[in-house]
């Protein structure tokens, strides 16, 4: 029975996006498109858009909780592209815990005196730790809350942006303090982690009321507001606070940007805020991985081992155990900055996969194809241009971006010769019985 309404599906949208990427990201824009920070905010937004509209048309055709998997496995088949993908993805959405455990843990050191080493990776691993408790207990407590949370979060950035208008000085956002081109795309690129979660709306596309019309608005609406409230959030820090100000609060920009129109409460609040939705963002992703992990292996693409469940409360809890753990080790082991690139880099590779499916499917989801290039062709020049300005600036973040990649190929070669039996639909004699 399908139970979640339009306003549903749109807060699984905004609450997807703004779980706590804004709150980590925003900062890494500013030192890279300086005055230009609410353009570079929407170029990653405008790839998005596009993006929404493939998912729009796969999601009403192939209304599935495996969402991304789904789509590439229909417009590609059971192959080792398929295979390593959906790996990829799921590798992915560690960066991205890893991504909201280092925000976290940024605004968490602003209520301590004396913040160390020793703290910052204390609250980076309780902030993994403590949700993947909560999945195990009870998966659903932080998921019935979940519209609340987005109402709340909502409501501060839109009180910050409404509060700060005000001591906006237009200046500091002219032209003239607008960083190169180049560097405000790549500014864009990097912090397109922030515009990942609007694909989650395809997960729930089998529980969504009237699907042909609320699911293409749904994916519209959810990624209009979020690229409005970015730009104008964007707006607000760079126009109201000064940059070298926000370089030594580079970590917890959002929070210092509160402080000139709402004082040291702002700074609480926003704090407060980026603990909150970093937190429930996390326990979201570690289930919504787990879950992912399940139907994967369910379909005999990753280990059997993914598909244990709890008897009592069905949470696949070796999959939260696992992504627990790789992302624990994750988050303490790279900086924020290669944490926001990797995971740019990862979800513009899979949207991009995704855009060529449905180009791919362009005929078979009524599609126009003029829009499916122009999504594609973006997604791949945006990833072409961070990867090859990484290279140059930040090249350990590229290693280990295609380290992931070579991973997720490897484990196909291996896994699906000697394990499942099949690559490139071909079977092999010597596969073992799963």
């Amino acid at each position: 029975m399908r139970s979640i309404g339009l306003l549903g599906a749109i807060s699984i949208g905004i609450g997807g996006m703004v779980g706590g990427g804004i709150f980590a990201v925003l900062g890494e824009a500013v030192s890279l498109a300086h005055g230009a920070t609410a353009v570079a905010f929407g170029l990653g937004g405008l790839i998005a858009l596009l993006t929404a509209y493939s998912y729009a048309k796969l999601s009403v055709t192939f209304q599935s909780e495996g969402g991304t998997v789904t789509f590439i496995d229909k417009a590609f088949g059971d192959n080792i592209l398929s295979g390593s993908v959906n790996l990829m993805l799921w590798l992915s959405y560690l960066v991205t815990i890893s991504l909201y455990a280092t925000a976290f843990a940024s605004y968490g050191e602003t209520f301590f005196k004396h913040p160390s080493s020793l703290l910052h990776h204390g609250l980076i691993t309780a902030a993994i730790i403590f949700p993947a408790i909560i999945n195990l207990v009870s998966a659903s407590f932080v998921g019935k809350s979940e519209t609340v949370i987005v109402v709340i979060k909502v409501s501060l950035l839109v009180l910050v942006i409404v509060a700060g208008a005000s001591f906006v000085e237009p200046q500091r956002i002219a032209p003239q303090h607008w960083a190169s081109p180049l560097s405000i795309v790549v500014a864009g690129m990097i912090i397109f982690v922030a515009y990942e979660g609007f694909e989650l709306i395809a997960n729930s596309a089998e529980d969504i009321k009237n699907p042909d019309k609320n699911l293409p608005r749904a994916f519209y609406a959810s990624v209009i507001i979020v690229i409005a409230l970015y730009v104008l959030i964007s707006i607000i820090t760079v126009g109201c606070v000064s940059e070298d100000v926000l370089m030594k609060a580079k970590d917890y920009a959002l929070a210092a940007a509160a402080q000139p129109s709402l004082g040291h409460t702002g700074f609480v609040l926003v704090s407060f805020a980026a603990l909150l939705s970093t937190f429930s963002a996390i326990n979201a992703t570690i289930y919504g991985n787990a879950r992912l992990g399940y139907i994967i292996a369910k379909d005999g693409k990753l280990p059997r081992t993914l598909m244990v469940e709890d008897k009592r409360s069905g949470v696949p809890f070796r999959g939260v155990l696992y992504t627990t753990l790789f992302s624990v080790l994750l988050a303490n082991s790279i900086d924020l900055t290669e944490i926001a690139i990797i995971g740019s880099a990862g979800f513009l590779l899979i949207f991009f996969l995704v855009n060529i499916s449905a180009y791919r499917l362009a005929k078979e989801i009524d599609a126009a194809k003029i829009i499916l290039m122009l999504s594609s062709f973006l997604t791949f020049v945006a990833l072409g241009t961070l990867l090859f300005h990484t290279y140059t600036s930040n090249p350990h973040a590229v290693i280990i971006f295609i380290t992931f990649i070579m991973i997720s190929v490897m484990f196909e070669l291996i896994y699906g010769r000697y394990i499942r039996g099949e690559i490139f639909n071909r079977k092999y004699k010597t596969a073992k019985k799963k």
